[in-house]
């Protein structure tokens, strides 16, 4: 298993604020561990310590639309 850059690295208020936005953002829990460099668990684990809900709302990711035009060769 390959070891993500923060590995150990204590959470700064910065990253705490990253996670609220992304999590706000509906983004997906994996994507957030691959953007911030942690893993799933790991992002579990501090949005339980802080009271983040990392549950997907009712709505689409926040890219889903553009991510499908991408695959179909759109813009």
């Amino acid at each position: 298993m390959k070891k993500r850059k923060n590995s150990g690295k204590r959470w700064t208020s910065a990253d705490i604020e990253k996670l609220i936005e992304l999590a706000k953002g509906n983004t997906p829990t994996g994507l957030i561990a691959y953007k911030m460099g942690r893993t799933k668990n790991a992002i579990n684990s501090k949005a339980q310590d802080e009271k983040i809900s990392l549950k997907p709302t009712n709505k689409s990711p926040y890219d889903r639309k553009y991510s499908n035009s991408k695959k179909r060769g759109r813009k």
